[in-house]
């Protein structure tokens, strides 16, 4: 439940270490700490970063021929995605988190925790999406152009945005159940909620990318084989077996690493009944929303292509002149 808020207020104090809070008229009696400044100016400079590295990518793929692939326009939309976060949501959660939020939720509070649902959770879907492309990529390549098609990829992307509205509205009827109950509760969208949204594109991803994974280790062997004589071309094999085996790892290392802490901490929440410290589901959260800053360097940095592309749009190159068809290395 990527920007719920599954805090048992009940449980909070009247100290903060950004502000000092009046527990009675639940205002804030000091200017912000230095810590609190600080973390202001990484939080936008994070923002800053996320908003100017999805903003290329959604540029490239656009303006270049060369990237207008059923794989690179799943990737434009997981930009779109990522690029929300960055320019709505950062700012939303910036203004309203850490104490406003606590004491005194307002309509920013609402729209960045409803927002900040639908968005990451879109992130997700899109991530398993090209999980599945890749899956036809390397495993099926012979049948891959006619079960992975613009159509196709039409289809994947309208369906993870809906679901990441349903996802969305879905948290947005249990907090406000949750609001209203008295002790407590546990409602199906607590539950259906995160599975939808993060359980089962995890495994479904896991599965795909280990199988992906065999695929590829027992193609390296068949061809290392084959070449068995030639010492080079074992090399060569061996290092690419390396470098898939590496991306992979990064791929879901970083991933879970974002995404898994705030979903542990909504499972205590739910299943333990028990509450989660402001300050602690604070800070994944704020982990989780960093994944969206880590994309663009994941899935199009690491491409030669996008690197060219971004040379040309970062020199301004395509304002003096049309560079469209250009043959991206």
């Amino acid at each position: 439940m990527v920007g719920g808020d599954p805090v048992n207020r009940s449980h909070i104090g009247d100290t903060h270490p950004c502000y000092e809070i009046d527990s009675v008229s639940s205002t804030f009696k000091s200017s912000p700490s230095t810590i609190c400044v600080l973390l202001y100016i990484l939080f936008s400079s994070v923002s800053a970063v996320t908003v100017c590295g999805n903003l290329l990518i959604i540029i490239s793929i656009i303006y270049f021929k060369q990237l207008h692939t059923p794989t690179n326009f799943l990737i434009l939309s997981l930009a779109v995605a990522d690029l929300l976060v960055g320019f709505v949501v950062f700012p939303l959660k910036m203004e309203s988190s850490p104490t406003s939020c606590l004491f005194n939720p307002n309509v920013f509070c609402k729209a960045g925790d409803i927002f900040g649902a639908a968005v990451c959770t879109a992130s997700i879907l899109h991530l398993c999406c090209i999980s599945i492309d890749r899956y036809y990529a390397v495993c099926q390549p012979l049948t891959y152009r006619t079960k992975i098609n613009v159509h196709v990829v039409v289809i994947m992307i309208v369906t993870a945005w809906c679901v990441s509205v349903l996802a969305a509205v879905g948290f947005l009827v249990a907090g406000l159940n949750f609001e209203q109950c008295q002790e407590n509760c546990v409602f199906p969208a607590n539950i259906l909620g995160p599975v939808f949204s993060f359980y089962l594109p995890v495994i479904i991803m896991l599965c795909i990318y280990l199988k992906i994974f065999l695929v590829a280790q027992k193609q390296a062997r068949s061809i290392q084989n084959t070449n068995c004589h030639s010492k080079n071309k074992g090399l060569t094999v061996r290092k690419v077996e390396l470098k898939a085996t590496r991306t992979l790892a990064i791929v879901m290392g970083v991933f879970l690493m974002c995404l898994t802490p705030v979903y542990v901490c909504f499972a205590i929440m739910i299943l333990e009944n028990s509450f989660v410290p402001a300050e602690v589901y604070d800070g994944v959260l704020w982990l989780a929303f960093f994944n969206s800053m880590l994309n663009p360097f994941i899935y199009a940095f690491f491409y030669s292509w996008f690197r060219s592309a971004f040379r040309l749009i970062l020199s301004g190159k395509i304002f003096q002149g049309d560079f469209s068809n250009s043959k991206l290395l």
